[in-house]
């Protein structure tokens, strides 16, 4: 049997089915609630991105400082230790 082609053949349709109730978006509706839910998800995920980078940025430069004045301490300990065994 040959199918006939129904009227919603090539739009966007959206079903969401919610206890049992079956709601049906189609058209420019559907495809507005498309846009809107990758808008959402692009702006989630530069936050995501923003929030990473803070941190890497954050660390790298907690690091920067904390390890050379680590290592300097150490050095001045060395020094202080060596002159207390001679």
């Amino acid at each position: 049997m040959a199918q006939v082609p129904s009227k919603r053949e090539g739009q966007s349709v959206i079903v969401i089915e919610k206890n049992g109730k079956t709601t049906v978006i189609s058209g420019w509706r559907a495809w507005l609630a498309a846009a809107g839910v990758f808008v959402l998800v692009t702006a989630v995920l530069w936050v995501i991105a923003f929030v990473l980078l803070g941190v890497a940025i954050t660390v790298g430069t907690i690091l920067l400082i904390v390890v050379p004045v680590i290592v300097g301490v150490g050095i001045v300990a060395s020094l202080f230790q060596a002159s207390r065994t001679r």
